[in-house]
Order: C-alpha cells, then structure tokens, then sequence
C-alpha cells in the first residue's frame, strides 16, 4: 500500500534565533539590529546571534574575540536564562494545548507527535501552521517547522526550513530528501567522524547509504557504525518521549583567566552551589549525588563525585560537598573552568529521575548530621530565592562571597 499524508506524525519545531529574538523582543531598539548573545569575558563564545549578526558571519559556538571583530558595530549581550526560560515555557504551553506527546530537547526546539491530535486539528501540516501562528501571534517568536513521518528526518527538514519556515516531508520521499544531504547533517557525525568519512569518499548521507554496514562497523565501531547506516536509510523508531527524566541539573562556568588560587576556587564553588540549589527548588527536584567539575589550563578535564545520605536541594549541603571534592584534587598551574552539578535526581514526591553506583559520604555540616529537610536552613534559602527573583541573582549570597569580586570576575555567559 502506498504511503499517505496519514503517515506524518512528527513535528520539529525550532525557535530561530532564540536567545537574541527574545532580547530583541525585550528591548524595541535591538530589532533590525545584529544582536550577539553570549560570554562577554575574554574566552566567551556566542551563544546565539540574530540573523543580522549572521550576515557578518558570526554564528553559535564561535569565540566572541571573533565575533566582535567580524561585526564591530554588533550589540553584545550576556545571556538571561531566566527571561529564555519565561519564554520557553510559553512556547511549550501552547504546544502541549495541541498534543500532550511534547519531547523538548532545549529550550528553544521540540518533538511533538501529533497522531492523536489530526481529528480534532486537521493533518500534521496544518497543525504546524496553526502553531506557526500562534507562537508568533502570542509570544512575538519565529518558529520554524519540520514535518515528517521520524523525528530524524523531521530534524533535519526544520533545519534546512530555517529562517521562518515550514518544509513537509511527504511520507514515502524521505529517501530522496535525505540522501542528497551532506553527510554531517546526520546525527552523530562530527568534525573527527566526518573527516574519517571523507577517507572512505563519503560526502553525502547516500554515499554513506552506499557502503555496506560491515564497511561502518569496521570503520567507526560496531554501535555508531549501525546507528550512521539506519539513519542513512530512515530507520528511526525513536518515539516522542514527553517524560524525558532530567538526569542532572548543575552550573558551570569558564574564567577569564586561569584561576590558582584554591581559595578563590572555594567561594566559586559556594557560588555555583547556591544557583544549582535553586534551580533544584525551582524543578521541585532533590537530589543525591554532588559533582565537580574541573578543567585545567591544558585542558585537561576530570570529574569528581560523591553521594549523600539523603538526598537535598539545599546550598548548604551540596557546597560542603563539593568544596571536599575541591580539597582532594590538585589546581596544578590553573583552573579554567569549573562546574558544580546535583545527579541522582529526585522528584519531590520522592520518584527516582535515574539513578546509578557512588560512594556514599556521610556529612558534617556545622558540627552535626545533614539534614536535607532542616527547616531553618531551609527557610533561610527559600528566603534567599525570593529575593534573587525579586531584586536579581546578586542581590544575596552567602557572607563568604561578599569579597569575590576582588578576586574574579567569572565569564558569566559560559554559565549552564
């Protein structure tokens, strides 16, 4: 039987330029505008650019060094995660009043399967233009949109629809859309897989398509040369997961300059402790298991852990921690980045969001046992929430932080 329109099920949506779209929503001037947001510090990358900026060449992941020199007269912006997430979240509202089968991959794009949703809204195509609309007529943002029968290849026609636009898919054509494609396009293909690819004379994804799957498995390993070969040839039973667990919640940041002092390491770590337990608070979420994160001047990079006896989303307990983690390993010439993050998730309704085996540590906080649910510290933190929300992230912080500014100014923008 041939393949129908009934066959398109999977929308990708993706927000175009999110982060500077939504700064040239906030402030009128910046429209029309080439508007780079991300790290300001000396070792900043872009994290996002309008399509302005994109005529200069600047794009995502370059160093903004770069950036502002390919576009001098720029506007250049350190991120504002939380108006980005005030603008996620309206965004995904209004597709889950579509589908409740919504998988967000970021804050700015979406799966959504819309099988269950085509008699109430009419077909997939459709149901992306009405939605098309009505992002932009409620929250003023560009969503571009790929419709097709796999998340795959839906991915890749909201990528090739960018800037403001739709492209359909036809089910039954998906071969002879992708095969044309470079072969980078495909998931999984990096800059070093590409390169290995080339040497076997692959530049399309039906080059790749071509080879026998022995040929991948030999060349690249036995599950990514599978998974490249299914791909090539649309073998994508991947379904739509809404529940998709969140496996970590933490902050990370890159410094200006290398930092040597073990010292001003700590209070760092006491700072990023106190934004990874907020947003543990503001995810309804505990969690067990304290990491650092470490990456040397060489670029060197090692992670450490340790688990609690309770879980908890309080500051306090996950910077005791993490400064333990800090004093056993060595700063060596200098620390370019550093990063804090609570694993082992728990809802606070007591489910487990993933768990896996650590070590358990017992903690001495202030003299005594932790106590995750210690509802002095706990009232004094949520107090220390309201604030923040109020007045700003700076507007308090823990006493020893009060002189940080003296030692470091952290590239905020490289923040997670």
């Amino acid at each position: 039987m041939a393949p129908s329109a009934t066959d398109l099920t999977i929308l990708h949506i993706d927000l175009d330029a999110f982060y500077a779209s939504v700064e040239q929503l906030a402030d009128p001037s910046l429209r029309g505008r080439a508007v780079i947001v991300g790290g300001l510090g000396r070792r900043g990358v872009v994290a996002a650019a309008s399509y302005e900026a994109r005529e200069y060449g600047v794009h995502s992941a370059m160093p903004m060094g770069r950036a502002r020199r390919a576009c001098p007269d720029g506007v250049f912006l350190a991120p504002r995660f939380d108006a980005y997430g005030d603008a996620s979240r309206s965004v995904m509202a209004i597709l889950r009043e579509v589908t409740p089968l919504v998988e967000p991959l970021a804050l700015d794009e979406a799966f959504l399967d819309v099988s269950g949703a085509r008699r109430l809204h009419g077909s997939a195509p459709e149901i992306a233009v009405a939605l098309r609309r009505r992002v932009l007529a409620e929250t003023g943002l560009v969503a571009s949109v790929g419709v097709a029968s796999t998340k795959f290849v839906a991915k890749l026609a909201s990528d090739l629809a960018k800037p403001d636009g739709m492209l359909v898919v036809e089910a039954g054509t998906e071969i002879d859309f992708i095969h044309p494609l470079e072969v980078r396009r495909l998931w999984g293909v990096g800059p070093k897989t590409g390169d290995r690819l080339a040497q076997l004379g692959v530049r399309t994804i039906g080059d790749l398509a071509a080879l026998p799957e022995e040929t991948l498995v030999h060349a690249l390993g036995d599950a990514h040369g599978r998974h490249l070969h299914s791909l090539a040839w649309n073998r994508d039973k991947r379904p739509v997961e809404p529940e998709r667990a969140v496996k970590s919640i933490g902050h990370e940041e890159t410094f200006p300059t290398d930092i040597t002092e073990r010292d001003v390491l700590g209070r760092e770590v006491l700072r990023m402790a106190e934004r990874v337990a907020e947003r543990l608070r503001d995810a309804r979420r505990t969690g067990r298991t304290v990491q650092l994160k470490l990456r040397y001047k060489d670029f060197r990079t090692i992670t450490r852990s340790r688990t609690l006896p309770e879980p908890t989303n309080l500051a306090a307990d996950i910077a005791t921690v993490a400064r333990g983690l800090l004093d056993a390993v060595e700063i060596g010439e200098g620390i370019r980045l550093l990063g804090v993050a609570m694993q082992q998730l728990l809802a606070l309704d007591g489910q487990d969001d993933g768990a896996g085996p650590h070590d358990q540590l017992p903690l001495d906080i202030d003299g005594g046992a932790a106590r995750g649910s210690d509802p002095r510290r706990r009232a004094v933190e949520d107090s220390m929430d309201a604030v923040r929300r109020r007045f700003g992230d700076d507007a308090v912080g823990a006493a020893a932080l009060l002189d940080y500014g003296a030692h470091v100014e952290p590239d905020r923008g490289a923040g997670k």
